[in-house]
């Protein structure tokens, strides 16, 4: 139990007809962050346009002695990750709050970064926690297009322009230069862990930042969170049996509005984009089981 904790018996009773109307327990704000990080800002991605507004309502809680921040991502977008990361980090600070961290079904790869941020993580016995790693994934399609009598005709101005393109043959100086990116993309991962965790991860680098990812009991021996446990439970015993917990969501887009619907041509294109987010998201919990 740290300092700052309160527990049901240090808690100050609240007069009856605050009890009432449901008033009178410490508010603890609690911003939610669940799905893939990436820069679309789609149905169940998380980027900094779509969390910040959140976060910025839930540290203007002035009285609230904490903000509960709920990471529930497979990972994603390592540039959104970083910047969720440090908003959370720079309001944190300019507002004087502690941050909690609770973990769901998995806090992965860019999911972990975020929760990072947090001044405490805790999470389900049974949460993914770590993936400490990057990851480039693309396809070839050399084979098929040429037994289809298919070909592919690239124009560039620059050498490296085509790096990596799926239609011709794959070549090792692109390899390595795309291997050359995932570790310097890497080293900034392990920097931001070290410099929030690394007094408490008791393992050396080679086995914790290897990408692969733990449950959270294992994880908590390794340092990687700090405890084991569930949000509600937890602020209760925290913050006394009264305290009540404000979910700050997302602000609807007016266009979303009855009255305001799409024409057939955006609808039908945002439509395939929708299934076409749905297959990477799904790629991406399927990665670590889920």
């Amino acid at each position: 139990m740290t300092a700052f904790a309160k527990t049901d018996t240090d808690a100050p009773a609240r007069p009856w007809y605050k009890k009432l109307i449901g008033m009178g327990g410490t508010t603890i704000p609690v911003v939610r962050l669940q799905g893939t990080i990436s820069p679309e800002s789609k149905q169940g991605r998380l980027n900094i346009a779509t969390v910040s507004p959140m976060l910025e309502k839930a540290f203007a809680m002035k009285k609230a002695p904490v903000v509960a921040v709920v990471v529930n991502s497979p990972g994603g977008s390592p540039v959104q990750s970083r910047l969720i990361a440090q908003r959370i980090r720079q309001l944190a600070d300019e507002n004087d709050k502690r941050v909690l961290v609770f973990v769901e079904d998995a806090a992965a790869s860019g999911g972990y970064f975020i929760a990072v941020a947090g001044d405490e993580i805790i999470a389900d016995p049974s949460s993914l926690v770590g993936s400490v790693g990057v990851i480039m994934a693309s396809f070839g399609f050399v084979d098929a297009i040429a037994k289809l009598g298919i070909e592919r005709r690239v124009y560039v101005a620059g050498k490296n322009k085509s790096t990596l393109d799926p239609f011709q043959p794959e070549k090792q100086q692109d390899v390595d230069r795309i291997k050359s990116l995932e570790l310097a993309i890497h080293d900034v991962f392990i920097d931001y862990v070290k410099s929030r965790r690394g007094s408490k991860i008791t393992l050396p680098d080679e086995e914790v930042f290897t990408g692969e990812f733990w449950t959270a009991k294992q994880g908590l021996s390794m340092g990687l969170v700090d405890g084991l446990g569930e949000m509600y439970t937890v602020l209760r015993e925290r913050f006394g049996k009264d305290a009540q917990i404000k979910l700050i969501g997302p602000k609807k887009p007016f266009f979303s509005l009855p009255g305001f619907g799409l024409s057939s041509q955006t609808a039908g294109s945002d439509l395939v984009g929708d299934v076409i987010a749905r297959i990477e998201d799904r790629a991406n919990w399927s990665r670590l089981g889920l």
